[in-house]
């Protein structure tokens, strides 16, 4: 079986793959930047976003603050990654995609381990040991602090 790819089809092909690479490393260096500065806004999409991270606006920005250097450079390497995919053949394009993807989300979740520690005396205590479970059930009483 002869496999042929015809050269529109790779052009075209790497350069989605490459255009795929350029907005996530857009999104991954503004995300940093604004985190650096104290601007990223507390969400649940960009940014750290670990239950720790988004108990309070203080620990959201210290959290981002920490791991935005990660951010910008997942996004640098997806950029290079990107223009890789467009300097090279379609295979070596696609392996430089599929390396730099899996490297900058191990720098991500790297960057969201180092800001969980960052902010670990930050994040508030909870008062009682049963959290939520208790909050209609008989034995309500008992999981109040004592005092």
């Amino acid at each position: 079986m002869n496999c042929v790819v015809s050269r529109s089809s790779s052009v075209s092909g790497v350069f989605v793959v490459a255009l795929i690479l350029f907005l996530l490393a857009a999104v991954a260096v503004v995300t940093g930047m604004l985190g650096l500065i104290g601007a990223l806004p507390a969400n649940r999409f960009f940014g750290v976003h670990t239950e720790a991270a988004l108990s309070t606006e203080e620990t959201f920005r210290v959290a981002n603050k920490v791991a935005g250097p990660t951010s910008v450079g997942a996004g640098l390497l997806l950029a290079v990654a990107g223009v890789i995919a467009l300097a090279a053949n379609l295979w070596v394009g696609i392996v430089a995609a599929i390396v730099a993807v899996v490297v900058a989300l191990f720098t991500l979740g790297a960057g969201a381990g180092a800001a969980n520690e960052a902010i670990a005396g930050l994040v508030p205590e909870q008062v009682g040991g049963c959290g939520s479970a208790c909050g209609s059930c008989s034995l309500r009483d008992t999981c109040q602090p004592a005092g």
